[in-house]
C-alpha cells in the first residue's frame, strides 16, 4: 500500500524550504551588491606589494581552477565553440577588463574607479546599437547617456586635479590610470556583446571557468613580458595584500559568481543588474572609510550623475523592450 504525506508535513516543509530560500535570495543579493563593490578596495590593497597583472593572473587561476574542479565532478564537457569562446572572452573580460583595472588601481583611487566602471551598461547600449546599426532612442534613453558622459568628465577632472591620498598618485599618472579604467569597460563592454551575438550552446558554468583560465594564463604571460617579475619576491608581500589577493579569489570571484549565476536563473537580468548601481557607492564608501579616500563635492556630484544616468539608462532600455514586444503581440499572424 502506497504511503501518503500529510497536509501538515507539506505545508511544514513548503514553510522550510521558503525560509532557506529567502536566506539564499538575501545571500546572492548582499553578495551581488556589498561584496562585488568591496572588490575595487581589494584590488587596491592587493597591489600595493604585488604586481598588478600577476595580482589578477592569481586570482583568476585559482578561482578557475575552483570552478573548472566543480564542472568536472559535474561531468560536463566543453564544446568546440565554448573552447574558442573562452579565448576571447578571456582576453576582453580578463585581459584588458580586468588587467588594465588591476594596474590602474596602483594610481586611481578605488572608489573613483568604480564610478568610472559603473558606466559599462551605457558603454554596452551604445555598442550594441553599433553592432546591429539601429539606433532607437527615447527621451530616458538620451538623458541617461548624456548625464553619464558628463559625470564622467567630472570624475576625470577631479582625479587628475586631486592630491595624492595615501600612496595613490595624482595629476598625470591619475590620468592614464583614469585612461586605463576606461579603456578596460570599453572592453569588458565589448565582451558582453561578443557573448551575446555568440549564441554559445553548453554550460555557463564551464565556459566561465574555461574564460577565467584563459585569461589567467594571458594575463600571467603579459606579467612577464612587461617584467613585472622584476624586483618582485613574494618575501616583500605584505600580509595585507595577501589576505586581499585571497578574499578576491574567495568572495569576489567564487562566491559572487555562483550567486550572480544563480540569481540569473531565477530573476530577471534587469534585477539582477541592479548591483550596478550600488556597486560604485559601496566601494566609495569604503575607500573613503578605510584606505582615506577623500569624497569631495566633486566625487560626490560625480557619483550621483554616474549612478543617475545608469539608472535612466535601464530604464529607457526597459521601455524600448516593452515597446517590441507590444509591437510583435499586435502583428497578425500570416496564416
Amino acid at each position: 500500500m502506497a504511503t501518503t504525506t500529510t497536509p501538515a508535513k507539506v505545508r511544514g516543509f513548503a514553510v522550510s524550504s521558503a525560509g532557506a530560500n529567502r536566506w539564499l535570495v538575501f545571500f546572492c543579493f548582499f553578495s551581488i551588491y556589498i561584496i562585488w563593490g568591496s572588490t575595487y578596495l581589494a584590488i587596491r590593497y592587493a597591489v600595493e606589494t604585488i604586481p598588478p597583472l600577476y595580482t589578477a593572473g592569481m586570482r583568476h587561476l585559482v578561482a578557475g581552477s575552483i570552478l573548472l574542479a566543480w564542472c568536472v565532478a559535474k561531468k560536463l564537457r566543453p564544446t568546440r565553440d565554448q573552447l574558442r569562446a573562452s579565448v576571447v572572452i578571456g582576453f576582453l573580460f580578463f585581459l584588458v577588463g580586468h588587467g588594465s583595472l588591476h594596474w590602474a588601481e596602483q594610481v586611481v583611487p578605488s572608489g573613483r574607479a568604480a564610478l568610472l566602471i559603473a558606466i559599462e551598461p551605457i558603454l554596452v547600449f551604445l555598442l550594441a546599437s553599433a553592432a546591429s546599426r539601429t539606433w532607437r532612442w527615447n527621451g530616458l534613453l538620451a538623458a541617461g547617456i548624456l548625464l553619464g558622459l558628463a559625470g564622467v568628465g567630472v570624475l576625470v577632472q577631479g582625479t587628475i586635479s586631486a592630491p595624492p591620498v595615501a600612496g595613490i598618485g595624482s595629476g598625470f599618472g591619475s590620468g592614464l590610470g583614469t585612461l586605463a579604467v576606461l579603456v578596460g569597460a570599453l572592453s569588458w563592454s565589448l565582451g558582453i556583446i561578443y557573448s551575446r551575438k555568440s549564441h554559445l550552446s553548453g554550460s555557463p558554468l564551464l565556459l566561465s571557468a574555461l574564460s577565467l583560465l584563459s585569461g589567467a594564463v594571458m594575463l600571467l604571460v603579459a606579467g612577464t613580458v612587461f617584467g613585472e617579475y622584476r624586483g618582485f619576491s613574494l618575501y616583500q608581500v605584505t600580509t595585507r595584500s595577501w589576505l586581499a589577493l585571497g578574499y578576491l579569489i574567495v568572495f569576489g570571484s567564487v562566491i559572487t559568481f555562483t550567486a550572480y549565476n544563480w540569481l540569473l536563473e531565477h530573476y530577471s537580468p534587469t534585477l539582477v543588474a541592479t548591483h550596478t548601481y550600488v556597486n560604485p557607492i559601496v566601494a566609495v564608501l569604503l575607500g573613503w572609510a578605510y584606505a582615506g579616500e577623500s569624497v569631495t563635492l566633486q566625487v560626490a556630484l560625480a557619483a550621483a550623475m554616474v549612478v543617475l544616468a545608469v539608472v535612466l539608462v535601464d530604464r529607457g532600455t526597459s521601455q524600448l523592450q516593452k515597446t517590441d514586444k507590444k509591437q510583435e503581440t499586435e502583428v497578425p499572424e500570416l496564416v
